[in-house]
């Protein structure tokens, strides 16, 4: 996805601050025709986003797709609504497999465009612990330095 990044859309920061990420995987994902035009503006937040297996099917809940003030005037924006993933269904068994086991769930990392089409970058993650947050902190800050040293010579 590196050589996609004009066309990403919105970024989860939150997410790799927050979780250990153990497996990603690229889904699509369902639009209506207002929400298509708003991702084209790009109006979307999925900083407090996650994924749900509902009957069967993913399900991405809590992204805020904003609607353009120029929306269809027939049709009622609901800029929150839970919007559903495509999946295989060899893809779908695994992350319901993992999730069942305790401490994993699935976030979204990023929503961006190939092609014509939207993608979204889920994540198969574990809840981190405030202990290891400090410690990736204090690891990121010595790799920030030794780079700067690297550089002074």
């Amino acid at each position: 996805m590196s050589e996609n990044n004009n066309q990403t859309i919105a970024v989860n920061r939150k997410a790799r601050h927050d979780y250990f990420i153990e497996e990603k995987f690229e889904a699509g994902i369902m639009l209506q025709g207002w929400e298509v035009k708003s991702l084209r503006d790009g109006r979307a937040q999925i900083g407090d986003s996650y994924v749900i297996i509902h009957k069967g099917h993913p399900v991405l809940l809590n992204a805020h797709i904003t609607p353009l003030s120029t929306a269809s005037t027939h049709v009622i924006a609901e800029p929150t609504r839970s919007r559903k993933l495509l999946l295989n269904q060899r893809e779908i068994n695994r992350l319901m497999g993992k999730v069942e086991q305790k401490g994993y769930t699935i976030v979204p990392l990023s929503l961006y465009w190939k092609g014509r089409n939207a993608k979204v970058e889920i994540a198969l993650v574990k809840g981190k612990q405030m202990h290891d947050k400090r410690a990736a902190e204090k690891d990121r800050d010595w790799q920030r330095t030794k780079e700067q040293l690297f550089k002074k010579g």
